[in-house]
């Protein structure tokens, strides 16, 4: 791992690795540090936001590359069920893309289960790994002025749900009725790092 500092308040590990993002934030929640604010995983990283007068970041970064982590992230994933309506404008596409059938392009990807690597892009945009090798496509060459929310889409090795109309070059291959961010709860994403996600198919 190497372990930078971001600004007066933070350290940026690199892991290299999504699992080991979650399992040194595993870590990390057992260590019950003083001042520490915030850990923000990514693709291959893992942001730690603390305050500076309450927790040495510079001995904790010398640390971190010692520590023995956990084998997974503690406690019990969430699995969390997403009904969705696979009616999406691009699984023609796909299909010529992959070579695969609608119908087994819809089992595919209703039959993985999903886990959230990291939130980025928009508020309650959850990144999810688990796709099938075989539905790996590349984005849009053009992306859309506007994808509706609730839009389930996959590009690359990942599958996503706009959680609001954004744009976006993701193709659709469904949409679902999930309110995944609503600021007026807490926490306000509905999914978090380590949660895994099932696609349930709505007929």
């Amino acid at each position: 791992m190497i372990v930078r500092r971001a600004g007066d308040s933070a350290l940026l590990v690199e892991t290299g690795e999504t699992a080991l993002a979650h399992r040194l934030r595993a870590r990390l929640l057992q260590e019950n540090l003083p001042g520490l604010r915030d850990l923000v995983p990514g693709l291959s990283t893992l942001l730690i936001v603390a305050d500076p007068i309450a927790l040495d970041l510079d001995e904790l970064a010398a640390a971190i590359p010692a520590w023995e982590l956990p084998a997974h992230e503690t406690g019990e994933a969430r699995e969390i069920v997403i009904d969705v309506t696979y009616d999406g404008p691009d699984l023609e596409a796909v299909s010529e893309v992959t070579g695969l059938a609608v119908p087994e392009i819809i089992e595919r990807h209703a039959a993985a289960t999903y886990d959230v690597a990291f939130l980025g892009f928009a508020p309650g945009f959850a990144y999810l790994t688990g796709l099938d090798p075989a539905l790996s496509v590349p984005r849009l060459d053009s992306p859309r002025t506007r994808v509706p929310a609730g839009s389930v889409a996959i590009a690359g090795p990942m599958t996503v749900v706009y959680p609001r109309a954004t744009p976006g070059g993701w193709r659709i291959l469904g949409h679902s009725d999930v309110t995944l961010f609503d600021p007026t709860k807490r926490p306000p994403a509905k999914l978090a790092p380590g949660d895994r996600v099932r696609f349930r198919r709505r007929t």
